[in-house]
């Protein structure tokens, strides 16, 4: 089991404060990762960290940031490194989805969409780029969405980030395995958090059509994501990179 001992790691995770981001840094700090939880809001932050560390981990930190300005990055990646001395892990979580039909998107709510999702995981890369390449190799994480394999008629920027993230992925994976940089991509199903809460209000029958074709009959958890961010966080994923893995019950397989 020593593959997958994350103690003397260190990751951020972007929108670690809350639903999937949370679950996935609390999985993380039991592995034995030191954790620094990026998000916008300090009172969430500080709330996600106050859980983390209630569990048993004394390496946690939260830093504010917007990742939709283009120095945020940068001062997040100095800042895990002013606190724990080095970077080895990015999970870029931090996304955003407005439900409209494509044709009622303005277009400032396209941008929103892709700038939060897609841009910011470009930017957050590139960012931690220099630091896991001076210490010899790392991980970066990025979530995508099973959107990424079937289109929605409510999803249209949404689908659009995540189908890029995909692709970033593979391009990252590509350039960056010299450096023994592994980059992979996490496409979570219907997983039961605040935002599919939302849209399970917003569209008739969403619930039961999900359950339907779910073959575990079940929508996902938070909790469901922790395995597979601590898999591919060590060296047991040593040699999986650019890869796209969906974590989703079945969801997708199913027809």
């Amino acid at each position: 089991m020593s593959r997958f001992d994350l103690n003397g790691r260190v990751a951020i995770v972007t929108g670690g404060n809350g639903g999937i981001g949370l679950a996935m840094a609390k999985a993380l700090a039991e592995a034995g990762a030191a954790v620094v939880i990026a998000g916008r809001s300090v009172e969430k932050n500080e709330r996600a960290v106050g859980e983390i560390e209630a569990a048993g981990s004394a390496h946690v930190i939260s830093l504010v940031a917007d990742l939709l300005l283009e120095d945020s990055a940068p001062r997040l990646v100095r800042g895990a490194v002013a606190e724990f001395g080095r970077l080895d892990i990015l999970v870029n979580n931090a996304g955003i989805n407005i439900r409209k039909r494509p044709e009622d998107y303005t277009l400032e709510e396209w941008h929103s969409v892709i700038d939060s999702n897609l841009t910011s995981a470009f930017l957050c890369a590139k960012a931690a780029y220099p630091e896991l390449k001076r210490n010899g190799g790392g991980k970066v994480i990025s979530v995508g969405s099973m959107t990424t394999l079937f289109g929605g008629s409510h999803l249209a920027p949404y689908s659009a980030s995540k189908g890029g993230i995909v692709q970033l992925t593979r391009s990252l994976a590509v350039a960056w395995a010299p450096d023994n940089i592994q980059v992979n991509a996490i496409l979570p199903g219907w997983i039961d958090t605040a935002l599919t809460e939302r849209a399970r209000e917003e569209i008739p029958g969403l619930n039961e059509r999900i359950l339907a074709r779910t073959p575990a009959a079940r929508w996902g958890v938070p909790v469901d994501l922790g395995g597979i961010a601590v898999f591919l966080a060590s060296g047991g994923s040593d040699f999986i990179t650019g890869a796209a893995i969906p974590v989703d019950g079945g969801y997708s397989a199913s027809i």
